[in-house]
């Protein structure tokens, strides 16, 4: 099938409202496409269900399935993709630029209160996030922006999602929570933030080391009780889209047969790449003083125990720059990891750089 034909029929599911998810992996040319046959909504059971997850950071919200069973799927290969006058040029239009200076303050104090709860004993580090609203009245429809999203970050993983119970996400993530293929795992740690100019030949500061090298050390030990034989590559520098990243890779083999990819991500979910060190005490912090809810960003999303060449496979992705698209408006959000040695105010740059990712298909 041509991709002009998926992408009328991915907008015809859309004003039937019914649900359905299109993505693209990073460095691939394959765009994937389920269309749910029905507007049910329906919830990850067990460790057998297959289909498509769009699950929250906190379990208040449903953690989603657009099931194998009852979807129809399509593959199709996007390498003559159609860009005409979806993809121009991008650029802000500078009302839309403009972040209230209480935000901004907000936001600071935020960070200034992470760091008193660190200098406490609280937790190492915290990952504190906000959201911001753009007006879209007068920018494309979804999947328009879907379209210059894919045009945009080839290497990453991209997606539009939509369920008429939950809402329609959009999203470029550089995060792979998971995968796994027959007993093989592997997922990556990722921390520390700097934007891209001509080369990822940069320098680090200690504050980006300490943070990476503390999520690295806290994902390896967590997985030790479900994954053997844990392998890691050294620190590099990783480029996605305008932001470079500090990124670890992480593999092993799964334990036993009774170790399932609902165990993986029970002991990975939340990442301390979007919660903190340790866990619970660094989402307890979260939930209590950020004042908002995070719904399905930092959450995870992607395909769920998919048969594929005879094989069973799952990958997993954090739901990090990322979209909620509302009535005439955009919800995005944005987040950094905080430590003892954070600035707020560079902190809150750094929300802003993040920011851009989302912005440059907006506008």
């Amino acid at each position: 099938m041509e991709i002009k034909n998926v992408y009328t029929k991915i907008q015809q599911q859309l004003d039937l409202q019914l649900p359905f998810v299109a993505y693209q992996k990073a460095n691939t040319h394959s765009l994937q496409v389920f269309l749910q046959e029905d507007s049910l909504l329906y919830e990850v059971k067990g460790g057998t269900d297959s289909g498509f997850v769009f699950a929250p950071f906190d379990s208040i919200h449903k953690k989603v399935l657009i099931p194998s069973q009852k979807s129809t799927s399509y593959t199709v290969n996007t390498t003559d993709k159609i860009h005409d006058d979806h993809v121009g040029k991008s650029h802000f239009l500078p009302e839309q630029d403009i972040v209230s200076v209480s935000i901004k303050e907000n936001h600071k104090q935020l960070v200034a209160q992470g760091k008193e709860a660190i200098k406490a004993g609280v937790f190492e580090k915290v990952v504190l996030s906000r959201r911001e609203e753009v007006d879209t009245s007068i920018t494309n429809n979804p999947l328009q922006l879907f379209k210059k999203l894919l045009f945009t970050y080839p290497k990453a993983f991209v997606y539009i999602w939509y369920h008429p119970q939950i809402g329609l996400w959009l999203g470029a993530t550089p995060e792979t929570l998971i995968k796994v293929k027959d007993h093989n795992f592997s997922t990556m740690a990722l921390a520390g933030t700097q934007p891209f100019i001509d080369t990822i030949n940069v320098d680090w500061g200690a504050k980006e080391l300490v943070e990476q090298e503390m999520v690295t050390t806290y994902v390896i030990k967590e997985l030790s009780t479900v994954v053997k034989n844990i392998e890691y590559s050294g620190t590099y520098t990783h480029k996605a889209g305008t932001l470079l990243h500090l990124r670890t890779d992480i593999n092993g083999i799964l334990s036993d047969t009774d170790t399932t990819i609902e165990n993986i991500i029970n002991v990975l979910h939340p990442t301390p790449a979007v919660c903190g060190v340790p866990k619970n005490e660094a989402k307890s912090f979260i939930l209590k003083k950020e004042g908002y809810d995070r719904k399905y960003y930092t959450g995870f999303l992607g395909e769920l125990n998919i048969k594929k060449e005879g094989k069973v496979m799952s990958e997993i992705f954090v739901n990090l720059r990322c979209m909620e698209i509302e009535k005439n408006k955009a919800v995005l959000y944005v987040g950094g990891g905080i430590t003892k040695d954070s600035d707020p105010e560079k902190e809150w740059e750094e929300t802003v750089r993040k920011t851009e990712t989302m912005k440059k298909v907006l506008f």
